[in-house]
């Protein structure tokens, strides 16, 4: 992976009242990533490197989360016995006869939960567990998946990730058939091939409480993968928020400004012209546009005017937080990026997604001014 800068940040030392070196800025940076390079980084991100069953701290008043730990550690277990998520040894994961019918019963795990209530957690513990080479195990987002399947091919695809015991898919998206198909056809040939799977989604918080709603729309959508997950809800709040204050507000242009010149290894970017500069970059590069950045200083944060622009941020949010960069800004509050409009709308899942995210490594952030 290559990153080629194009220009030094735009404020001068003397603006910003320090006399080191002018902060880089993602605006400036043009990742160019191999797509061989993309098989190798499915592994569960930075933030979630440490994670495993044992770390994760279920809330005493939420008995689905403990139940969760002890179903997904029987899963990972299993697939050390060559067993199927049901728990049956008689049926193989790795069956490797051509015509073989593929086993009955689960072959996957869906977890079905709210924001913040620690999936993908459990789903990179699930990933550790498992009884595998690193390369023969794969974690990745729905949008990574469909972008791998972008740079290599379909077929090419099911034969990089065939071999592989486990599969793991952060976020699956249920907001684009044309996606959500394409996966779909891609999961059925990887189940083919004895490849067990992992999934998780989010319920909106206008449904938590509703059952089995986000479940319900997650089978549906994959139609004849049905019966291959078994889901699992996991209720609880959203534990970014959980007994902490609200989300800071936001800080001058002067403030983050210094933040940025008294940080190593931070980038400071003008928000218009980081969305703009978002628009010509794959979103497959978004994590090789903030590799080895320390913090990202925004200035002049407004609300995305289009979609487009709404999804690309969302998908650097997610990137930033993988990876924990704090995340300073100036502007409007993060919970007013996103229009009335678009929190009600099909794509609304991703926006409360990147909201929440953007909240904690903002608060995250705060310790940037004390420094």
């Amino acid at each position: 992976m290559t990153i080629v800068s194009t220009s030094a940040a735009h404020i001068s030392d003397s603006a910003s009242g320090s006399s080191g070196a002018a902060p880089a800025a993602l605006s400036a940076r043009e990742p160019h990533v191999p797509a061989e390079q993309l098989v190798a980084e499915m592994v569960p991100p930075p933030r979630f490197d440490g994670v495993r069953f044992s770390t994760y701290i279920p809330d005493p008043q939420q008995p689905s989360q403990t139940e969760a730990v002890r179903v997904l550690s029987a899963f990972a277990d299993g697939l050390g016995r060559g067993a199927t998520a049901a728990g049956s040894g008689r049926k193989r994961w790795f069956r490797r006869e051509p015509k073989a019918a593929a086993p009955a019963g689960p072959r996957g795990v869906y977890l079905d939960g709210g924001y913040g209530v620690g999936k993908t957690h459990l789903l990179a513990s699930l990933w550790h567990a498992a009884p595998a080479a690193p390369e023969r195990k794969a974690f990745g987002t729905f949008v990574e998946l469909t972008n791998l399947v972008g740079a290599l091919g379909f077929q090419q695809t099911v034969k990089t990730l065939s071999g592989h015991q486990l599969l793991c898919i952060d976020e699956f998206e249920l907001d684009d058939p044309g996606d959500t198909v394409l996966v779909s056809s891609l999961l059925a040939r990887l189940v083919e091939h004895g490849v067990a799977l992992a999934a998780t989604s989010n319920t909106l918080p206008g449904k938590l409480g509703e059952g089995r709603f986000a479940a319900a729309d997650f089978l549906r959508e994959i139609q004849g993968l049905s019966a291959h997950f078994r889901a699992l809800r996991i209720d609880g709040e959203d534990y970014r928020h959980r007994g902490l204050p609200e989300a800071p507000k936001p800080f001058t242009d002067d403030e983050v400004t210094r933040a940025a010149y008294a940080t190593p290894g931070a980038a400071l970017d003008d928000f218009p012209s980081l969305l703009e500069h978002l628009s010509t970059v794959h979103p497959s590069r978004y994590g090789a546009l903030v590799r080895d950045v320390a913090a990202v200083c925004l200035t002049d944060v407004s609300a995305v005017p289009d979609q487009s622009t709404a999804l690309r941020l969302v998908v650097l949010a997610d990137r930033l937080y993988d990876r924990e960069i704090p995340v300073l800004a100036s502007g409007v509050p993060f919970d007013r990026l996103f229009s009335e409009e678009m929190l009600k709308g099909g794509y609304r899942k991703k926006y409360f997604r990147a909201i929440s995210r953007l909240t904690a490594l903002a608060r995250d952030a705060e310790g940037l001014l004390r420094a």
